[in-house]
């Protein structure tokens, strides 16, 4: 069976609007769709990349078929609650939980829909957090992981597996994490769980070796590792572009697919797993073309081995999708108006084949005062006839942000043309393979991305939601319980609900309970918006 392009209109407006009034969505049964033949899912979000970027990559690489290839299926449109181009975490939570949020919101609905064909959303649902198709399959009894190239708390990881309308609140979205039972966490940032960057001063590190995960820092300890509960964190802050990795300190992106899968693999009841490419869309906000081909070419690797995966065992639906476009990349700029079709591909590729790092590696081999800023361009960037103000330019950019100058250097050279620094709205390609033919197809909204794969999964995202977040004083209080706060510290407060002689405290952004002074384990997280708290009903239902 192949989902058709008609009718997704229509379930986008009837799941948002469901929501919206308190109703349950109708959702197809597993056994009815897909003949019990897929217990995985993955899904590899290529964070930023415009279908030029691929064609680039490709031509790059000789021209031969990228491991993407063979999966496109469809387009999907990218827009957000109320903008017509999305940021990432707007548009992560969307293929995360399928409904559509506003800029900066991680896992919880908007404010109010204001694009064309979304209904109005009830009051009591502004800012609430939804669950994604992570959480749901990890309720189902199913394995999960993430996997980024970024740091794992950045917005796209961080719409899988925690919930705030505010995607730079690091602290609260990294202890959601830690907390989430996640089975695998591969990628970066590990300077955000150490005490001394926290507001909260909470060692995270030290939670997850006491929570009994192997937690690795190196490539060599992520292969030796033979634990089932598994997070390795590479870098303090996001890992290199691959183009400039260091291969003993980090590892690629296919490497870490290729373990998380291992792990992941050991759950006879499936597994999901979220993979992200996070600096192709870093690139791109340069107008880097290097970066792009690096970490575009690296992520398809990635591709190459959850595809194999999928093939050789038959019991896996594999989905790629890019969460919006950025930097309107072009093979052909403005210099290239009249004589197009005359130009040789050797006229764009072989500027670019003479790059052997990204801007951001190139950055590290400049001396401190830039006296040898012409032979460090001539040997790994291929430039030879630097003008003066584009020696001046680099010798005033910051090294963090030197992509961000000699990128559009390069794009000059080989006629790659950008249209913008930022994210575009135009629909980006739909990648899918499932061992029962049962693909997405046509032209989706970013939503089905979601239903799709809950519906692979057999688990109910509505359900998941219901289980996961209840609004604490509304549930406790119907049990006659009072319901306060200890704020006694400040970056770490408690809700404490007392009841009779019984007293339940929930420390915000934790998966525990303390029930009288003895410690439960709750199967989500408690969620703290800025404004309600949310609880797993589990939680609940420890008070009698």
């Amino acid at each position: 069976m192949t989902i058709k392009k008609a009718g997704k209109k229509a379930v986008l407006w009837l799941s948002t609007l469901a929501l919206a009034v308190g109703l349950a969505v109708p959702q197809t049964s597993a056994e009815e769709t897909s003949g019990g033949q897929v217990k995985n899912v993955i899904i590899l979000i290529p964070d930023g990349m415009s279908v030029g970027a691929t064609t680039l990559t490709r031509w790059y690489q000789g021209g031969e078929p990228l491991a993407l290839d063979e999966m496109a299926s469809g387009l999907v449109r990218t827009y957000s609650a109320d903008a017509p181009i999305a940021d990432s975490a707007p548009a992560g939570t969307a293929f995360a939980t399928g409904h559509k949020s506003h800029t900066g919101f991680v896992g919880v609905l908007p404010d109010e829909y204001t694009m064309p064909g979304l209904p109005i959303i009830a009051e009591e649902d502004r800012r609430k957090p939804v669950a994604s198709v992570l959480e749901a399959a990890r309720l189902a009894g199913k394995s999960t992981g993430i996997i980024s190239t970024s740091e794992v708390m950045h917005a796209t990881p961080a719409d899988f597996t925690a919930h705030y309308p505010g995607r730079s609140n690091y602290d609260a979205l990294s202890e959601q994490q830690v907390y989430a039972n996640l089975d695998v966490v591969l990628g970066s940032g590990y300077q955000y769980l150490q005490p001394d960057a926290r507001k909260d001063k909470e060692d995270l590190i030290q939670v997850l070796k006491d929570r009994g995960y192997d937690y690795v820092t190196t490539p060599a300890a992520m292969r030796g590792s033979t634990s089932d509960k598994l997070w390795g964190l590479f870098a303090p802050a996001a890992l290199d572009y691959d183009m400039d990795r260091d291969p003993s300190k980090q590892p690629s992106i296919a490497e870490m697919t290729a373990k998380a899968l291992d792990v992941l693999s050991r759950n006879e009841e499936g597994f999901f797993l979220m993979v992200e490419g996070s600096k192709i869309d870093w690139a791109a906000h340069a107008n880097d073309p290097i970066g792009i081909i690096s970490d575009v070419a690296a992520f398809d690797k990635a591709v190459g081995v959850a595809l194999d995966y999928a093939k050789k065992h038959q019991d896996t639906a594999v989905i790629s999708v890019t969460d919006h476009g950025n930097g309107g990349i072009t093979i052909g700029n403005a210099a290239t108006s009249s004589n197009y079709d005359k130009l040789p591909l050797s006229y764009f590729i072989d500027p670019l084949k003479k790059a052997s790092l990204t801007g951001e590696g190139v950055a590290r081999k400049f001396n401190e005062d830039f006296s040898n800023v012409n032979e460090v361009m001539a040997q790994y960037y291929g430039i030879t006839d630097l003008t003066d103000e584009e020696v001046a330019a680099i010798k005033s950019t910051p090294s963090r942000s030197m992509n961000y100058t000699v990128g559009p250097m390069i794009s000059k050279r080989s006629g790659i043309g950008w249209t913008t620094g930022g994210h575009t709205g135009e629909d980006v390609v739909l990648y899918s393979w499932s061992p029962d033919g049962d693909n997405l197809t046509g032209v989706v909204e970013n939503t089905d991305v979601a239903f799709y794969m809950a519906r692979k999964l057999g688990v109910d995202l509505n359900e998941a939601s219901k289980k996961l977040f209840v609004s604490a004083r509304e549930a406790f209080e119907q049990k006659g319980a009072e319901v306060s706060w200890n704020n006694k510290d400040l970056y770490n407060p408690i809700v404490v609900i007392t009841k009779g002689n019984d007293t339940l405290e929930l420390p915000i952004y934790k998966s525990i309970a303390i029930l009288n002074g003895k410690e439960h384990q709750l199967d989500g997280v408690v969620v703290f918006n800025g404004e309600k708290t949310y609880v797993p009903q589990s939680a609940v239902d420890l008070l009698p």
